[in-house]
């Protein structure tokens, strides 16, 4: 026995969190590599970008199917995910090209 024993309800969220963050690492990088940024960003922004992008990709699939359940691991999950992951980038885009940029020397240097 290992001196770290969990309940069976906190293996499985254990495992269902970990489960999430693989899978939206994965989405998201490969949504990265659809739509490439064009500023260099970390792997954490890439992960969070494939977390969220899964919750709303998988979501809308099960919004579309409400007949059967939906499963994050297949192959149609991993596509929603994708889809979803490549909205947020999308989004993001739009959000940072709209905003205005500063002008050398606009930083209040005396």
């Amino acid at each position: 026995m290992s001196e770290f024993d969990l309940s069976p309800a906190a293996q499985h969220w254990v495992n269902v969190v970990l489960v999430w963050i693989g899978f939206g690492a994965l989405s998201g990088l490969l949504a990265r590599a659809v739509l490439p940024l064009r500023q260099p960003v970390g792997p954490l922004p890439t992960m969070v970008v494939g977390i969220v992008g899964s919750a709303l990709g998988l979501l809308a699939l099960s919004l579309l199917w409400s007949d059967r359940p939906m499963n994050p691991i297949s192959p149609a999950g991993f596509l929603a995910a994708t889809a979803g992951a490549l909205v947020v980038l999308i989004i993001y885009r739009l959000c940072v090209t709209s905003r205005p940029k500063k002008e050398e020397g606009d930083g209040g240097d005396l």
